[in-house]
């Protein structure tokens, strides 16, 4: 944890702590309760909407299990809050197993509408089973008792308060390790997760039962902070303000959940006090103003991507005194604040102010290697003697009478295939000739109509991508399937995926097995990305390298998969001359280390 990191930490937690002791009001904890319990569900909603890249609109059903959960608990066998609390988890997260069945198959809209009727299910479930829920007369739960003493207002903010700070921690680990990347990889790219050996459908199942379980924590929390729960609460208007708050607040990010948790809960009573509303709008000019000031003035922004963000807000502040009853307006408000963060702030207010002040540049502290020096360790970290270990003579790969059709077109038709271990062969043909076909077959993206492909004596067609890939074959694509808002030091550390055999428990626990393997992978990395010829741009964003360098980036990439067996499809394609004189030195240096490489191009001279 760098400095600033730390000191913005201890003046959170001061905050927290000082709360109670500066607003005595029962109301405004309460309200600061309610801010931390959303907080938590946040957290675990972004990490399905923000980083794996999917849409659920069912998280209210989940709130909703959790809280009723807790609620039965108590009220049929009076057990304990450290009881129930983690009973709730634990029934919301196979609640959640089974809302990701869908997302194995439907995304997009179609996984929308299946999430919403999974919501829409549990709460009518909730209303008609009245033998364990009361129906729409709801729950009675009282604050938690611990050790005879029952917890007050006060008491029990405390205890939300330090839930939030250790379910962020916990998501802040989980989404910084090598399970995080694997769930950002899944957004970007399902094919290329899957050829570097992360499997989609296992990571899916995974964020979405990390994120039911945070939704658990959070509904059963609720439910004693309001001691009263009814099926009208866990609505389909608390589902849209689940998924307004990620948006609004930015995605991906922590602050961006309580950012986003404290708009919604206190919007309402924003937009219902005409004087709050004329003080936070003055505030956001205000801020507005100086943020933009300063990025203009450290050139980080132009004054056209500036100038709508702050006319819209001294707009809004001007028009706030404007107003004498906002009652009126208040929906108008709302759908117009709504908008202009959709729109125009796409990473949401966090992320805005962030490309407006700008990130901290942090250094990744590693040593740069002289390219002779990275080539030698690449050998002796992991890629070892000609075909690691096969002699040239050894056949690697043998592809017996393939036919892979496509109703009836036959893409390949009944070919044969013997690759030697170590060597280079390239695919030539015309366009449309089954090139990318015969690379898919090979990967398992395509599974043959029939014939057999044996890799290193195994058969492997039918295997998923994802074993194929942990078995030794690695391979870069046609049109370049970067993770685009990784960094290309983090690009490598997917393909170094199968390196970490640390779970989800040494994850959060950051147990030394798991420091000691995120450290070597990242060492990993930076000698691949010398290898490569990207060092300098190791924290650099995929998606703004130029073009070739996200040809090579590819290579470094499948090469922390540490094949036996490389593909090349086009990997030339639409780079300059001094980019493919790059390119060619790489490939070389790769067939020196024993790595049997088939190569798709159309430049002979590659």
């Amino acid at each position: 944890m760098n400095k600033k990191t730390l000191a913005l930490s201890i003046v959170g937690i001061a905050a927290l702590a000082a709360f109670p002791l500066v607003f005595h009001n029962p109301y405004y904890i309460h309200l600061a309760e309610t801010i931390l319990i959303y907080a938590i569900l946040l957290f675990g909603l972004d990490i399905v909407v923000g980083y794996t890249g999917q849409v659920s609109l069912g998280h209210a059903g989940l709130f909703g299990i959790g809280s009723y959960t807790t609620g039965v608990l108590w009220l049929k066998f009076g057990v304990p809050f450290l009881v129930a609390a983690p009973a709730s988890i634990a029934v919301t997260a196979l609640f959640g197993a089974l809302l990701a069945l869908p997302a194995l198959r439907v995304t997009g809209p179609y996984l929308a509408m299946v999430t919403l009727a999974f919501g829409t299910i549990i709460q009518i479930l909730i209303n008609e089973m009245t033998f364990l829920t009361q129906g729409p007369m709801g729950l009675k739960v009282v604050k938690p008792v611990f050790f005879g003493h029952k917890v007050n207002e006060v008491e029990f903010f405390y205890l939300v308060a330090g839930v939030m700070v250790l379910s962020l921690i916990v998501v802040h680990r989980i989404l910084k390790s090598h399970l995080g990347r694997a769930f950002q990889a899944l957004r970007d790219s399902p094919i290329a997760s899957d050829c570097m050996g992360v499997s989609v459908y296992r990571y899916k199942v995974y964020a979405f039962v990390i994120s039911a379980g945070l939704a658990g924590l959070a509904g059963s929390l609720y439910a004693y902070s309001e001691e009263y729960i009814s099926p009208n609460t866990y609505n389909f208007e608390l589902t849209i303000l689940f998924l307004l708050a990620v948006i609004m607040g930015g995605r991906k990010t922590r602050s961006g959940a309580l950012v986003g948790a404290l708009i919604v809960v206190m919007l309402p009573s924003l937009l219902a006090d005409i004087n709050l509303f004329r003080k936070i709008a003055s505030t956001a000019a205000l801020i507005a103003v100086i943020a933009g000031g300063f990025s203009l003035f450290r050139g980080r922004k132009t004054v056209r991507e500036l100038a709508v963000p702050v006319i819209a807000t001294v707009g809004m502040a001007l028009f706030s005194y404007k107003l004498e009853n906002i009652v009126d307006w208040r929906l108008t408000i709302f759908g117009l604040m709504t908008l202009f963060v959709v729109y125009y702030l796409q990473d949401g207010i966090i992320g805005f102010l962030r490309s407006v002040v700008g990130r901290s540049v942090l250094s990744a502290g590693r040593a740069v290697k002289s390219d002779a020096a990275a080539s030698s360790e690449l050998g002796g970290v992991g890629i070892a003697g000609p075909g690691h270990g096969m002699t040239p003579q050894t056949t690697l790969l043998k592809v017996n009478q393939i036919l892979m059709q496509f109703g009836g077109l036959k893409a390949l038709n009944k070919v044969d295939l013997a690759i030697a271990g170590g060597s280079v062969h390239g695919l030539i043909g015309p366009n449309g000739s089954g090139k990318s076909t015969m690379m898919n077959v090979l990967t398992g993206i395509y599974k043959p109509t029939s014939g057999t492909v044996e890799f290193d004596n195994k058969v492997i067609s039918g295997n998923t991508p994802a074993a194929i890939a942990l078995g030794g074959v690695a391979r870069t694509f046609q049109n370049v399937q970067l993770f685009g808002e990784m960094t290309a030091t983090e690009n490598v550390l997917v393909g170094l995926h199968n390196t970490f055999k640390s779970n989800i428990l040494d994850v959060m626990l950051s147990t030394p097995r798991h420091r000691r393997e995120e450290e070597a992978a990242n060492e990993r990395a930076a000698v691949l990305l010398q290898f490569v010829g990207l060092s300098e741009l190791s924290e650099e964003e995929a998606r703004n390298l130029p073009y070739g360098k996200q040809r090579l980036l590819e290579i470094g990439r499948a090469l922390g998969l540490n094949p036996k067996l490389l593909l090349l499809d086009e990997p030339a394609a639409g780079l300059t001359a001094p980019d493919i004189k790059d390119l060619i030195a790489i490939i070389r240096k790769i067939k020196q280390h024993g790595i049997t490489i088939i190569l798709i191009e159309h430049h002979m001279d590659v």
